[in-house]
């Protein structure tokens, strides 16, 4: 199967790579096709854009296609900022892309006590066919808590401010292969794995 990772965010690449690795899957991603043009993510589920974004790219590379939509719920922020959460700092005029947007969350909840800073990542993959139709979606999450400063190296995104509460660490903090077993990302990717295979077992020339 020629399995196309509808994303250009090299951490995503990286994991999906990892994750769903197999003698079976050939793998391409979005960094070689920058000049297509991006659906608009009109959805107002995790689940409903990463639909939108699997069968748009599917049908236009005419293969399987597999995209994620996640993000982080804050609940003193009442889930916000959600779908929203690559652009949240964008959303409100105060920059653009990872390090703006943690800052302006640390912002936003300043004022708010470590007992109400409770949080969670959320994922949804979808599969779809050559022909756009969504063969399966996968969701899962992670709790944590909203820190007061970044914390690691690794990671993306708001991981340098989400602490896993058990482990007293982030998942900045947190080596790959433990990220990935314990993450919203890793266990809807080991989920979305399980069914991959069953596919190309019942429909292997696809």
């Amino acid at each position: 199967m020629r399995l196309l990772i509808a994303t250009t965010n090299p951490g995503k690449v990286r994991e999906f790579r990892q994750m769903l690795a197999g003698d079976r899957i050939r793998f391409d991603d979005l960094t070689a096709h920058r000049n297509l043009a991006a659906p608009e993510e009109t959805g107002a589920t995790f689940r409903a854009n990463a639909c939108l974004k699997a069968a748009h790219y599917a049908t236009l590379l005419n293969c399987h296609a597999v995209a994620d939509d996640s993000g982080l719920e804050v609940d003193a922020l009442d889930g916000r900022p959600g779908v929203h959460s690559a652009r949240w700092a964008e959303l409100h005029n105060a920059g653009r892309g990872d390090a703006d947007n943690n800052a302006l969350l640390l912002r936003q909840l300043a004022d708010v006590p470590d007992t109400r800073r409770t949080a969670r990542f959320v994922c949804v993959l979808a599969l779809s066919d050559p022909a756009g139709r969504i063969l399966f979606t996968a969701r899962d999450t992670v709790e944590g808590r909203i820190i007061h400063a970044p914390r690691g190296d690794n990671g993306f995104g708001y991981d340098p401010l989400f602490l896993v509460e058990d482990l007293g660490l982030t998942t900045a903090q947190l080596p790959p292969e433990h990220k990935h077993r314990i993450s919203h990302r890793g266990k809807a990717l080991r989920r979305l794995r399980a069914l991959i295979d069953s596919y190309i077992t019942l429909f292997p020339r696809d």
